[in-house]
């Protein structure tokens, strides 16, 4: 039988305990996430002091230094949403903009970008590559003071809020009609994980509470943004990065393995675009996502009128 955990008005069965946080599956939400929930202040303080100092130190450098596959990756994002809108739709929020490649590539295509960043260093960082950021976190202040746009890019942040159907709802609100969001999340408890846990006896080493508080899959994911007003276009993972635990590359703990591992996947893409073979790697990819596969889900939805 299952053991249930409860915390205030969410309760489901636990799925893992890590740093003195459970993992539930939780009833209220639909989805899993940590109980407790960390306070709002413990998260800013997170989020625009430490994150990218003591939890992500090596990001910048390692994006700065793959950045030409970083933009073979963005330059197929933005693609995917221009199929979806007129050709002088091109405003985008960039929520959780991070040091700013993403929206330096669209502005090299044409499209007028902003990023709202929570983090001093990503967001001095960005403004320093003449970008316009906004320091601060996503909230009803923030939808009144920015306005409306065409699309709302959020990659890696619904996983760090305490109220990811809130923060769906108030990029709703910014979306002009049929406006689009496009939102990448970890796609975690997924089967190559669930496989390694019993064949391999590995630990959930993808739970990272407090920093990490929800842990999505396609099925959650895809059913959260139907409940807060969207209607799903398209969905496609990444590479399985758990492909190469399964074959014996222990990377959890091994950072120059790990970043190894990332390199094949590097050089894989690279290759593919080479050849000309992008859309194969995308129907690759919408192919994994139907099986629950990938390291992230890739969802694409569309502003849902009343």
């Amino acid at each position: 039988m299952d053991t249930i955990k409860t915390w205030q008005n969410h309760s489901g069965p636990l799925l893992d305990s890590v740093n003195g946080f459970n993992v539930i599956g939780c009833r209220l939400c639909r989805f899993t996430h940590i109980i407790p929930l960390p306070s709002a202040e413990d998260l800013e303080r997170i989020y625009r002091d430490e994150y990218y100092a003591t939890v992500r130190p090596s990001h910048i450098a390692e994006v700065q230094q793959d950045l030409d596959w970083w933009n073979l990756v963005y330059g197929d994002r933005y693609e995917l949403l221009e199929a979806y809108l007129p050709a002088n739709h091109r405003r985008i929020l960039d929520v959780g903009s991070g040091p700013g490649y993403f929206l330096l590539h669209g502005k090299s295509r044409g499209w007028n970008g902003m990023g709202l960043e929570p983090s001093t260093d990503a967001a001095s960082h960005a403004a320093a590559l003449e970008l316009e950021i906004v320091r601060g976190l996503l909230d009803a202040a923030t939808v009144q003071r920015l306005g409306q746009f065409d699309v709302v890019h959020m990659s890696e942040v619904l996983e760090l809020v305490p109220d990811p159907a809130a923060a769906l709802r108030l990029a709703r609100n910014m979306l002009h009609p049929a406006g689009l969001l496009c939102a990448i999340v970890a796609n975690n408890y997924n089967a190559f994980q669930r496989a390694l846990r019993s064949t391999c006896g590995l630990d959930p080493w993808w739970v990272q509470p407090p920093v990490h508080i929800n842990y999505f899959n396609f099925e959650s994911i895809t059913a959260l943004l139907t409940r807060c007003g969207y209607e799903v276009l398209h969905t496609e993972a990444n590479f399985p990065m758990e492909i190469f635990l399964l074959m014996g590359d222990n990377y959890r703990t091994d950072s120059a393995l790990g970043r190894k591992c990332h390199q094949k996947r590097v050089c894989f893409e690279r290759k593919l675009s080479a050849a000309g073979m992008s859309d194969v790697k995308r129907r690759l990819y919408q192919a994994l996502a139907g099986c629950g596969l990938g390291r992230e889900a890739l969802i694409v939805a569309r502003r849902a009128e009343p």
